[in-house]
C-alpha cells in the first residue's frame, strides 16, 4: 500500500486537459477547466497558453507561477482512465 500520492509525470493536451501518471502507476486525463474557473486565484490561468505552462512543485503536484496548484490527491480522484 503507498502512503503518499505524488505525480511522477504530466504532459499537456489540450485546453484545460492533462495527462498525469502517479506514483502507483495510475494514469489518465484530467480536465481542470472548472477548477480553473472557480478559485480567482487561477484567473490567470483562463487562457490555456498560461494554463500550459504548469510545472511539477517539490511535492509533486501541479502547480503554476501564480501561485495555483492543485493537491495530488485531488488530480487522482479526478483523473479518468484513457481508452
Amino acid at each position: 500500500m503507498i502512503d503518499c500520492i505524488y505525480l511522477e509525470e504530466a504532459k499537456y493536451l489540450d485546453g484545460y486537459r492533462i495527462f498525469l501518471r502517479f506514483n502507483d502507476g495510475k494514469s489518465g486525463v484530467v480536465d481542470l477547466k472548472e477548477t480553473v474557473f472557480r478559485h480567482a486565484v487561477a484567473a490567470p490561468l483562463r487562457e490555456p497558453e498560461a494554463f500550459s505552462r504548469f510545472y511539477l512543485d517539490s511535492w509533486p503536484t501541479l502547480a503554476w507561477d501564480c501561485g495555483f496548484d492543485v493537491a495530488p490527491e485531488t488530480l487522482y480522484e479526478k483523473c479518468e482512465a484513457v481508452s
